[in-house]
């Protein structure tokens, strides 16, 4: 069916909007911004094509809008936590590693990943949309507490700190099609996010000389 401005379909239907965002990560998953088309993804979703108008203002808002439900299909904002007063750094920090694993491991679909990869390696507007609602804030937490537990250390050193935890979080969603034709899907079926957490936490405090968690205590 080919959908035109002349199809009696005006895109204001409840479901509408979602169908677009499902259409548009999928194609601009494929063709990228420039390559997709809006006509594409309107034919896709069933919707005419002033619903796009409608909905998202342009083509280039509602990459944004896809891109940042790509995002959360691949991890979900990790609430902020109040920690209790007196909570140590090295608490917190447990508690950084064990909520972010989960997010890592959650489902996502194919498109998600291949359209928040494709941006990331090329970050336009939608990235930095991304960036200032979901990424810093979790970064800039994770910052602090570097800053608590390493008082003496060098911004830089603080800084790689942070990108040493955080990559070891994000190895699990961005490399698993890689690992598994490595080492093939059954093996890594079966490291549970529980089994990541408990191995990020040693090897972090390990490597930062800090004591060691309880897992019995953490659980």
């Amino acid at each position: 069916m080919t959908i035109d401005e002349s199809t009696p379909m005006h895109g204001a239907e409840p479901d509408a909007r979602q169908r677009l965002l499902a259409a548009a990560q999928d194609i601009f998953a494929d063709f990228g911004y420039e390559g997709a088309s809006v006509r594409q993804i309107c034919t896709r979703a069933g919707v005419n094509i002033a619903g796009v108008n409608y909905h998202f203002g342009d083509k280039e808002h509602l990459y944004i809008e896809a891109v940042k439900q790509a995002h959360g299909c691949m991890s979900s904002p990790m609430e902020a936590v109040e920690y209790p007063a007196g909570t140590p750094a090295t608490v917190k920090l447990e508690w950084f590693i064990r909520g972010m694993v989960p997010e890592m491991h959650a489902p996502a679909s194919p498109s998600a990943l291949k359209l928040m990869m494709r941006e990331l390696a090329h970050p336009g507007k939608a990235a930095g949309v991304v960036v200032d609602e979901f990424i810093r804030p979790m970064a800039f937490h994770l910052w602090e507490l570097i800053r608590e537990l390493l008082p003496d250390a060098t911004e830089e050193k603080r800084m790689m700190t942070g990108f040493s935890i955080i990559s070891q979080c994000l190895y699990y969603r961005q490399n698993r099609p890689v690992s598994e034709l490595i080492f093939g899907k059954e093996r890594l079926d079966a490291i549970d996010p529980t089994m990541v957490s408990d191995h990020i936490v040693e090897f972090v405090f390990r490597a930062l000389n800090l004591p060691i968690p309880s897992q019995q205590a953490a659980r």
